[in-house]
């Protein structure tokens, strides 16, 4: 995450919570709103073992 209170995490280790207020606020534009709303998906559909092979390059 590049900025605010969650700076320097992987989007995939933002919580729950943090990215549901995205979703009711609005995802930024951009890249980075993209990839927001796919981890927010992901989440939300109990996906985040899909991401657990990039995790590890990390």
């Amino acid at each position: 995450m590049p900025f605010g209170k969650y700076k320097g995490w992987l989007l995939i280790d933002l919580p729950e919570t943090y990215l549901c207020w995205f979703s009711r606020k609005g995802f930024p534009d951009g890249s980075l709103g993209s990839m927001l709303k796919s981890v927010y998906e992901i989440k939300l559909n109990g996906l985040e073992e899909l991401l657990a092979p990039i995790r590890k390059t990390f």
